[in-house]
């Protein structure tokens, strides 16, 4: 078959235009580390390739969001670990504070020390991140959540928002919490708070209150002791039974019984005179409060007062101490929360990084190139356009007036 030299040029040419191609490619390719260029070259590896990658981009989100939580959770274990340390020394001064031979100085001076641990533990309470986000102030954030008033009481202006971290795919969580559900709050299980009228005139002094039957029909209801007389009282719930029930006779000491619960006073009460024996949820649960009125009270002059205002003292620490100690109970209880919240991260952490390798390594698998086999493709390739182009140069020299 006679082929035309035209032929012969444009067979040529495509030829080597493929092989350069070919060559091409394969130089892109190890020049990229990638042995997919463009979606055409493999659609199906690009799609599962667009899939993996999107998958590792939210996984590096929830990786910075974790560590964003585990950075907040962490400033808040520290201040909730300084806290408590505050209370434990709270409860000791209480305690030294009830020493019936400390005159009205000694007790002042237990009063200002309990006064700076109170400053010290609203400087806590508004304890910040360092960007100027206080921790402990739900979504109001952007201001002190604890703030003292004229009449040095201290007040909460934050709000209960929780701010959620999505710190896995289908795991949102707290990076704090709000200084209600702390400072202002105590457990469902806080013992009774009992307490003494402030208009109480005689000598009484209440004791423990504790439990000896949950079965009865009117526990977990408040209680009111009134005095009609030193020797007569009578205990009613709040809001009163019906019947009224009958006045019983009092003996210093011996136990009261009420709703499931037992009390004893001691000491001459005086006409008048009532104690309260509440739930700790009613009895009031604001710890700066509690911290406030037990100053007030040992600020009170009682020297010379006889034991009626010894009785005064003995009860409001009686109260405080209880309050401090559901209080203490309390933020021990968020801390043992923050305490998970942060073994849970740990454990995302660990699974996130897992995942993110495994789809890395898929990843590789569909887009990663083999550079030994794409080099030898390279040599190969290059040698045929070499070859082509040798061939093309000696047939083109080949003409019939070479053999005459």
């Amino acid at each position: 078959m006679r082929i035309s030299t035209q032929t012969f040029y444009e067979q040529s040419k495509t030829a080597m235009g493929s092989q350069q191609s070919s060559l091409l490619r394969v130089q892109q390719q190890l020049g990229a580390g990638t042995k997919i260029l463009a979606p055409s070259d493999d659609p199906l590896g690009s799609t599962r390739a667009l899939a993996v990658s999107q998958s590792i981009a939210l996984g590096a989100q929830y990786s910075a969001s974790r560590g964003q939580a585990t950075q907040t959770l962490t400033m808040e274990e520290n201040a909730l670990q300084s806290v408590t340390t505050v209370l434990q020394n709270i409860k000791g001064l209480l305690v030294q504070a009830g020493n019936g031979t400390l005159a009205d100085a000694d007790r002042a001076t237990v009063a200002t020390t309990l006064q700076s641990n109170l400053d010290q533990l609203q400087g806590l309470a508004n304890t910040d991140d360092g960007n100027g986000q206080f921790l402990f102030a739900g979504f109001k954030s952007g201001s002190a959540p604890f703030v003292r008033q004229a009449d040095g009481s201290i007040l909460y202006a934050g709000d209960q928002g929780k701010r959620l971290m999505q710190v896995d795919v289908s795991r949102q969580m707290a990076g704090t919490d709000d200084g209600r559900s702390i400072f202002q709050t105590v457990q469902g299980g806080a013992g009774y708070v009992s307490s003494s009228a402030p208009g109480n005139t005689g000598s009484g002094v209440f004791g423990a209150t504790t439990v000896v039957n949950m079965a009865d029909p009117d526990y977990g209801k408040e209680w009111v002791i009134s005095f009609s007389s030193a020797t007569s009282y009578t205990a009613d719930t709040v809001p009163p039974l019906s019947p009224a029930p009958a006045p019983m006779a009092y003996a210093a000491g011996s136990p009261i019984t009420l709703g499931g619960l037992q009390i004893s006073i001691s000491g001459a009460p005086a006409a008048g005179d009532t104690f309260k024996v509440a739930t700790a949820r009613n009895a009031g649960t604001d710890v700066f409060a509690v911290i406030g009125d037990v100053i007030k009270a040992l600020n009170t002059k009682i020297d010379g007062g006889g034991p009626e205002g010894q009785a005064k003292v003995l009860n409001a620490l009686s109260t405080a101490n209880r309050k401090i100690t559901n209080a203490h109970d309390n933020v021990l209880s968020v801390r043992s929360s923050v305490g998970s919240r942060l073994n849970e991260l740990d454990a995302l952490a660990v699974t996130g990084d897992n995942r993110t390798l495994t789809d890395k390594s898929y990843l590789s698998d569909l887009q990663d190139l083999d550079y030994a086999t794409a080099i030898a493709e390279f040599y190969q390739r290059q040698t045929a356009l070499q070859a082509s182009q040798q061939t093309f140069v000696r047939i083109q020299q080949t003409a019939l007036f070479n053999y005459l």
